[in-house]
């Protein structure tokens, strides 16, 4: 790769645009879209992707409604999307760049970005340097960051939060499928006999989903497999309490008894499938008492499970964070993909293996962002991809990287070694949500530079930070976002940004200006450019969506699930994948992999007996609490204290009652919080919510050796009562 283009002096053409960009940044709201009192738009929030409907006065947003045409949430929305505008009201938005707390207009915060990291990879080269992304920007965001970052600047290694969520998907999507590629549609849930919930609080995290599986009218079996009583759990048919980790070892068993009673659709795996001859001798060497053991369940529960599964007409089977966010989770999802391969459930209604994502577009940013991968799915170590994203975009081939970047854990590590000396961070809030919080606020101000762009000034993170860039916020922009079940939506520019924030999409265009690389992004004057040049490189792929080429086309259709190749159509309404029971492998056969379970490399010692689980609080919270914590109508919705699950055993044996103050304490930190003592976890468990700050103060960023994804779902803690007068 050739060496970084370098800026010919500050201020430029980028200072120029800075002044000249107008009240809602590069561009103004595009009237064509939306010049009626309505126009919808996708929610900013979850995976869902609910469309909204944005009421305008004089062209800017007042009130929002949902949706009732859109066939994601028809008519229906969580808090987080009827309040979603509440949040970029705030009084405490930011509104102007800083350099070193200090207010400064644009041409100067560019200048110190351009003299931070320039002076980086003059000095050190590019491994010096890094950034770490989002699922919440949009993909011609992601997809202009990634290129204006590597392409332009030279940086090499970027990754986004999405690693914290969803990489276990792809990896096991990848595996198995050959291709990052969730099988299903939403109208699965509503088609299924049994359907099976892994690890997922569906009711709290995706409650329009939950919604439209309470709608199945087949008087479906619905499991739900997951160490707490959730509130999923609890309107579930049937809950399988499995013990931390012990996830693998019950999809191994119910393997077993699939195997064992000849409940396996022997004409699909023979037709379809490769590696089950290996799948089925692990397998039998997990009968259910084994299983049974390590999973922490009954034998029976197991044996009752699989003859469900094996005799379904149509099973479907749903994961979350409680299988991505484990130490051996890769193999976990592939285990629960085994299940639906060998039992014939896939490329039917009703059935699939299927991963629900978290973000709201962090589909999106598995396939744009460039970060794990090159630009739909391709691949930066081989040169025919390379050579392919070149022609498409006109850039020199040499400017695009030959390897690919360092992952999440890998930057941090980097950051604590020295290697990677200044960080550029985007929408996302690392000082909060990554493990050992404690020690990395110490590493992020070890950085000679670090450059923080969001929407608050106040986040964890952007307290660190030598130069913050005032970003615009969802409904302050143009762009597209892709859902769970892989539909292409639409967000619309609605609302002004405050004072002088602008889009990510403006403030890239801007630094690239500001170092001298924009004449190679001149192609990419508007989102809309980008998503056309999108279409064009997702062309032939899997994720084919070259037969979009417009945001009218897109907002008229209602959203369109990809594949959506040119020339094909129609695409309105809901699509599954592998209806023809080929797989993008290149021989078209499904893959099934498993492995044997391993012991958490974090088990529970005499200092620390207790497992804490984590995961969404309320469906009126959201990660860092960044956006929702500044909403009074979401704040009402949750609990006013930091409350620590705790079972009634473990209470009467430490002298808690419900209400008390205690300490929750793990060899990374601790935290004070109160106990609410209930059935909601078992005895030696506890749970804390995610979004609390203090909650990453205990856990420790263990990762998956595949997915490189950190297991958060785990950690050994004591819990002491807080006596009056202790401190």
């Amino acid at each position: 790769m050739t060496a970084p283009v370098r800026p010919p002096g500050r201020g430029g053409r980028a200072g120029e645009l800075a002044r000249t960009a107008g009240p809602f940044g590069l561009g103004q709201i595009p009237s064509r879209l939306h010049p009626e009192a309505t126009t919808r738009l996708v929610c900013g929030y979850c995976s869902t992707g609910c469309s909204l409907d944005a009421h305008l006065r004089d062209g800017q947003a007042v009130n929002l409604t949902p949706t009732r045409t859109y066939p994601v949430n028809e008519g229906s929305a969580c808090p987080k999307g009827w309040d979603a505008l509440t949040p970029l009201a705030a009084a405490d938005r930011a509104t102007t760049p800083l350099v070193h707390g200090r207010p400064v207009g644009w041409d100067e915060a560019l200048g110190a970005f351009v003299d931070g990291f320039g002076g980086l990879l003059d000095e050190h080269g590019p491994d010096s340097v890094a950034f770490l992304s989002t699922g919440q920007i949009t993909s011609e965001e992601m997809a202009l960051l990634g290129a204006v970052a590597k392409v332009g600047m030279g940086f090499v290694h970027g990754d986004g939060n999405t690693r914290q969520c969803m990489a276990t998907s792809v990896a096991a999507h990848k595996q198995s499928y050959g291709f990052d590629a969730p099988p299903y549609t939403y109208a699965d849930l509503e088609e299924s006999d049994v359907v099976v919930l892994v690890g997922s609080n569906l009711a709290v995290a995706h409650p329009i989903l939950w919604e439209r599986l309470k709608r199945n009218p087949n008087r479906a079996e619905v499991v739900v497999v997951d160490p707490r009583r959730t509130e999923t759990a609890a309107g579930a048919t049937r809950h399988v309490a499995v013990a931390p980790n012990g996830d693998l070892a019950l999809l191994l068993g119910l393997l077993h008894v699939v195997i064992r009673d000849d409940l396996v659709d022997t004409a699909f795996v023979g037709e379809h499938c490769t590696g089950y001859q290996d799948v089925a001798a692990l397998a039998r060497r997990w009968p259910p008492v084994r299983a049974a053991e390590v999973a922490g369940v009954t034998t029976s529960e197991i044996e009752e499970l699989a003859h469900l599964i094996g005799r379904g007409r149509a099973v479907s089977f749903w994961w979350t964070m409680g299988v991505n966010q484990g130490h051996q989770a890769v193999r976990t999802a592939q285990a629960i993909i085994d299940l639906a391969l060998v039992t014939g459930n896939l490329g039917r209604p009703g059935t699939g293996a299927n991963s629900i994502t978290g973000q709201c577009n962090a589909m999106g940013s598995r396939l744009w962002s460039m970060t794990a991968s090159l630009y739909a799915g391709r691949s930066f170590e081989d040169e025919a991809h390379r050579q392919e994203v070149a022609g498409i975009c006109g850039w020199p081939v040499e400017r695009i990287p030959s390897r690919p970047s360092m992952a999440y854990d890998q930057i941090i590590d980097g950051i604590r070694s020295g290697q990677v000396r200044g960080l550029w961070v985007l929408a996302t809030n690392t000082a909060h949500s990554w493990g050992d919080r404690g020690e990395l606020a110490g590493l992020l101000d070890k950085l000679d530079f670090l450059a923080v762009q969001d929407l608050y000034a106040d986040t964890d993170t952007a307290g660190h930070a030598q130069v913050f860039l005032p970003a615009a916020g969802w409904g302050e922009k143009d762009g597209t976002m892709i859902n769970s079940e892989r539909r292409i939506g639409l967000v619309k520019q609605v609302r002004r940004p405050p004072g002088s924030a602008l889009p990510d999409f403006a403030i890239l265009r801007l630094l690239a200006h500001a170092w001298g690389c924009g004449d190679l992004f001149d192609r990419w004057a508007t989102p809309e450019a980008v998503f056309r040049t999108m279409g064009t490189l997702s062309a032939g792929r899997p994720c084919d969506h070259s037969g979009v080429t417009s945001y009218r086309q897109l907002d008229d259709l209602g959203g369109v699930q990809w594949p959506a190749p040119a020339g094909t159509g129609p695409w309105e309404g809901e699509r599954r994948l592998f209806e023809d029971g080929r797989s993008y492998h290149l021989d078209g056969r499904f893959r099934l992999v498993a492995a044997e379970p391993e012991p958490s490399p974090t088990p529970q010692t005499e200092t620390f007996p207790l497992t804490l689980l984590t995961g969404r609080g309320s469906t009126a919270s959201w990660h860092t609490e960044t956006r929702t914590g500044r909403s009074p109508v979401l704040r009402r919705l949750q609990p006013a204290h930091l409350l620590v699950d705790l079972h009634p055993v473990d209470a009467s044996r430490l002298g808690v009652a419900d209400g008390d103050e205690v300490e929750v304490a793990s060899a990374w930190g601790s935290l004070r919080c109160r106990a609410r003592v209930g059935g909601v976890v078992q005895p030696g468990h506890a749970f804390l919510p995610m979004h609390d700050a203090a909650t990453n103060g205990l856990t420790h960023p263990v990762v998956d050796p595949i997915s490189r994804q950190p297991s958060y779902k785990d950690t050994p803690v004591a819990v002491r009562p807080i006596r009056p007068g202790r401190r």
